[in-house]
């Protein structure tokens, strides 16, 4: 009887196919889940340093090293997922978030709050290296650029619309309810792994040793077309962690509005970032669509610093950032397509990379917008890293494509 139930689960287990809208939500959750865990609890900073007793810029390193922490996650994670599938590797890191969140609401002091957000920013990198790599493993070409729509928009979304979602947490509740609501978030991620059907077979995973995961860098490293999407990604990324970081004090110090506008703002913004993902399945070939977007990313940047540097109105200033980020989102999906169909025989190492770059480049780009006139430097900014979008774009489009646009998806 005993061997009977085994087998007839076992039967049962390999017959299982999750549903297109299950995938959908379940990596748009993931997909979303790092950007909440670093910015959702960004309008508690002022009331964190006077729990922890702490100055405000040791506070902020709580960002810093959940950033880090993303960065450093996605390098583990996605390798592992490549060796091991993607269902293993995904509920360690939701275990492991669990863990990291709880005790960040009980954290005794900041030292160890921020030893605790880099844990948690690793833990959360899990769930956005594998969203990609499973959409990856079920969709190719056109479907696959489809899928990354999808996940490219609420990627752009997600960063800018945390804080309006921490803010309103925290009018009825402390920091620490901020958190409250991340774990609770974890908890259902968890139930929804339990319920994912692993994406990649035994036959498809790597054969190198646990020891030679690492090694899987060096096959994606080579392929040039893939390294120039992730860097013109992750200058474009720069953007945007360069906005959220400026944002705050241009709106409310230089142009005087509260932090309720502010947030309304940011909710506005976040909706430019998603029609422009959703924009980019429009082009029947994505590397139109990245040429298209580095154009428009690059001419308002040069227009959001003149805007800057000469005293533009609110209207002029907020109409130009909405067009940049439109423009922004297309080139998430695109950039993020191609580059996962130039290296899709490694898709968890290439989308640790790709995801690690990004928050790399942010954390370097998030404390350079605060050097001397803000409004000046955050202009400058924008400008220097479209420039770096726009040639690394071209670049990789003069690159042969690996995959057909044209390939269908795969069966679930």
């Amino acid at each position: 009887m005993m061997k009977h139930n085994q087998k007839t689960w076992h039967g049962i287990s390999k017959k299982r196919r999750n549903s297109a809208f299950f995938i959908f939500v379940f990596l748009g959750m993931l997909t979303a889940f790092g950007p909440f865990v670093t910015d959702m609890y960004l309008p508690s900073l002022p009331s964190m340093t006077s729990y922890f007793n702490a100055s405000t810029s040791l506070v902020q390193l709580g960002l810093t090293f959940s950033m880090l922490g993303l960065a450093a996650g996605q390098i583990f994670f996605g390798p592992l997922s490549d060796k091991f599938g993607r269902r293993t590797p995904l509920l360690v890191s939701m275990v492991l978030f669990l863990f990291s969140t709880l005790a960040c609401i009980f954290a005794p002091t900041i030292e160890v709050f921020i030893a605790l957000r880099l844990l948690q920013g690793i833990a959360a990198a899990g769930g956005i290296v594998i969203s990609r790599s499973i959409a990856a493993d079920k969709f190719k070409g056109a479907s696959l650029a489809k899928a990354l729509a999808i996940i490219g928009a609420i990627n752009g979304i997600a960063p800018v619309a945390a804080p309006v979602v921490g803010g309103a947490v925290l009018k009825v509740t402390g920091w620490q309810g901020v958190f409250g609501v991340l774990l609770a978030v974890g908890l259902v991620l968890t139930g929804a792994c339990i319920h994912f059907t692993e994406s990649l077979s035994r036959a498809k995973r790597s054969q190198e040793k646990i020891t030679r995961t690492l090694g899987l860098f060096k096959n994606v490293l080579q392929k040039r077309k893939y390294m120039l999407c992730v860097l013109q990604m992750a200058f474009a990324q720069a953007i945007l962690f360069g906005y959220i970081a400026a944002s705050p004090f241009i709106i409310q110090q230089h142009y005087g509005f509260s932090p309720l506008a502010f947030s309304l703002f940011f909710a506005v913004n976040s909706v430019a970032i998603g029609v422009g993902a959703g924009m980019s399945v429009k082009f029947k070939r994505q590397e139109t669509c990245i040429l298209t977007s580095c154009a428009g990313m690059l001419v308002c940047s040069v227009l959001v610093l003149a805007a800057l540097a000469g005293g533009a109105s609110i209207v002029l200033f907020e109409s130009l950032l909405f067009i940049l980020l439109f423009m922004m989102g297309m080139t998430f999906t695109a950039a993020t397509t191609l580059a996962m169909d130039a290296a899709r025989e490694q898709a968890g190492t290439a989308s640790a990379l790709l995801g690690a770059a990004g928050f790399l480049f942010g954390s370097i780009v998030s404390p350079l917008v605060g050097m001397g006139d803000i409004m000046l430097s955050t202009g400058i900014t924008f400008v220097i890293c479209a420039l770096g979008s726009g040639l690394c774009g071209v670049l990789a489009v003069r690159q042969k494509s690996s995959a057909p646009q044209s390939a269908q998806s795969t069966a679930y």
